[in-house]
């Protein structure tokens, strides 16, 4: 594995680029004032984008990338951009953080914080994400990352570590834990990952009361909620050709997700300050990655997590359930087929807990792994 230093420093002229789209985007007709029934409204739009043209700052999102060491690692032909912090050691495992879309390395730059005075902490961007490449022709599926994610921890001298990760990220710890149960000490999730199905057949106890409210609230939220997730995972490279070519629509497709996930209560900016949604949004737009980003919901279709009689995730797991997390499967639904050994019921905070409530997550990481 080679690794070199990375320093972001994004071209003017691509930033330039970015306001002049901006200035000329052909916003849609008005449908209706039903809120945000239908997708984000205009007027929050044209507000949003207003401010990313006249009044974000990228310039401040790149000096506090620089001021972490990143790095660049070329393995199998892959260039996967992370976060090293070195911690003070004492014998404590790594970890490696994962995060999920449309999401990136940004939201867990607090948490690595907070982790790395005690333990080294990796943090990694997801192949076709951000600052990191696939390698042409190549999967970049879940196990494959898995894969990925274990030579990156051997080549940084790491020969037994623990993960944690929420939406993608839960995935990728999965398979970690699966593929490597020898190297991986532990996993922390904060999310459970959608295809997740425990076995169910001969032998196996009945549903809880629960479990079957789960199912049915499981249900109703991919009917309401799963469109995109659909689309990303059959066809991808349609809505790339738009949200590759129109910042406006890159916006909605992001912003929306991120109302919509979080315990916002309906207002964005009671957890998010424009500046950290526009953050996510322009790694996005600069790096030209939504397309490839989304890609991995169609790589991931045939390595669904589908557990037969007797198959489980043999590590010690730790799961944080924020209460705003949907659809988020009760304990028992997760003890099927993981070893669940601290189950944490969160008093506030959704789909982006790394960065709604940082202090929350880090703390259960932190008692999860005292001792390790």
């Amino acid at each position: 594995m080679k690794t070199r230093s990375y320093r972001v420093e994004v071209p003017e002229e691509a930033l330039e680029d970015l306001r002049e789209r901006l200035a000329r985007t052909r916003w849609p007709d008005p449908d209706g004032d039903d809120g945000w029934e239908s997708g984000p409204p205009g007027g929050d739009m044209k507000d949003l984008a207003s401010y990313w043209r006249d009044a974000f700052d990228w310039r401040r999102v790149e000096s506090r990338i620089n001021a972490f060491p990143n790095f660049v690692a070329s393995i199998g032909g892959h260039e996967i951009h992370y976060v090293h912090l070195s911690g003070a050691g004492n014998g404590r495992l790594p970890i490696v953080l994962t995060h999920g879309w449309p999401g990136s390395f940004l939201e867990l730059l607090e948490v690595a914080s907070r982790l790395a005075p005690e333990r080294d902490v990796v943090v990694p961007s997801l192949p076709g994400y951000g600052f990191s490449t696939t390698a042409p022709g190549e999967s970049a599926a879940p196990v494959r990352i898995a894969e990925l994610w274990a030579e990156l921890m051997s080549g940084l001298g790491y020969s037994r570590f623990v993960a944690h990760g929420g939406d993608w990220g839960a995935t990728i710890s999965t398979r970690l834990a699966l593929r490597y149960p020898e190297r991986v000490a532990a996993i922390h999730l904060n999310y459970i990952p959608g295809s997740y199905a425990p076995y169910l057949g001969p032998g196996s106890r009945p549903l809880s009361a629960g479990e079957k409210t789960f199912v049915a609230e499981r249900d109703r939220w991919l009917d309401e909620e799963g469109a995109y997730g659909h689309l990303q995972a059959t066809r991808p490279r349609t809505p790339a050709y738009a949200l590759n070519d129109s910042p406006a629509g890159l916006l909605a497709w992001i912003v929306e997700k991120f109302r919509s996930w979080s315990d916002c209560g309906g207002d964005l900016e009671t957890r998010f300050s424009k500046d950290e949604l526009l953050a996510h949004v322009t790694l996005y737009w600069l790096t030209g990655s939504i397309g490839t980003s989304m890609r991995l919901y169609r790589e991931g279709r045939s390595q669904r997590l589908v557990f037969v009689e007797g198959a489980r995730v043999a590590v010690p797991c730790a799961v944080a359930r924020f209460p705003k997390e949907e659809p988020m499967p009760p304990r028992d639904w997760v003890e099927r087929a993981y070893d669940v050994v601290r189950w944490t019921e969160m008093p506030r905070g959704g789909h982006f807990a790394a960065m709604e409530e940082p202090e929350l997550l880090a703390d259960d990481v932190r008692e999860f792994l005292a001792g390790r």
